[in-house]
């Protein structure tokens, strides 16, 4: 991750991925989970394909999910906790803009929410994904970026996968993260964090 120390992303981790989906006393559904909980997902083998220049992404597509949706781009507080984008526009993602853009060499790295007080947010139904699902990254420079599902995991936020997450890699690959598990009515929160770990193969 491009300019920022380890102590950092660590913040950004577990500070800053509570805020992902600030969740709902009351859901229309309970948002789909991954089949598994927290093991290392199993990463294809990318295709040889050079590195991109840097360009900044300007709209997600997820047809298996039928979500289009615009990025904007966030980065971290004065606290080290992750922004995202404001509850009132639930149909927007967030691109982190302090690390790689998709289709450079490393992570790069979407959040959204899982749901706003008026109901399913952007990245409801990110669980329903499964390896072989693509997504395309629409960038600023008129090109687009398409991603293969490798694996869809959910975590406790208390043992976010940072490495796997933030981690340099030589590949180009994308991570899109939003809350799940269970809802805890105490806090307002869910207790998991959803990670699809995806790598581009065009």
């Amino acid at each position: 991750m491009r300019g920022l120390g380890r102590l950092l992303v660590t913040l950004l981790a577990v500070a800053g991925l509570a805020l992902v989906g600030v969740g709902l006393a009351r859901l229309p559904a309970r948002p789909p989970q991954p089949d598994g909980t927290g093991p290392p997902p199993q990463l294809v083998t990318a295709p040889s394909l050079p590195p991109l220049l840097r360009a900044d992404p300007v709209e997600v597509r997820i047809p298996r999910i039928g979500v289009r949706a615009p990025l904007v781009p966030v980065a971290a507080d004065r606290a080290g906790a992750l922004e995202v984008p404001p509850l009132d526009r639930p149909g927007v993602a967030g691109w982190y803009r302090p690390g790689v853009s998709p289709g450079e060499s490393g992570n790069a790295v979407l959040v959204g929410h899982v749901d706003a007080p008026d109901g399913p947010a952007v990245f409801f139904e990110l669980g329903r994904l499964r390896p072989g699902d693509t997504v395309h990254i629409a960038r600023a420079d008129a090109t687009v970026v398409r991603f293969a599902v490798d694996a869809v995991e959910a975590y406790p936020k208390e043992s976010f996968p940072t490495d796997l997450v933030y981690g340099p890699g030589t590949a180009a690959g994308l991570r899109l993260i939003t809350c799940g598990g269970r809802f805890d009515q105490g806090s307002g929160e869910y207790v998991d964090n959803v990670i699809v770990f995806a790598t581009r193969t065009a």
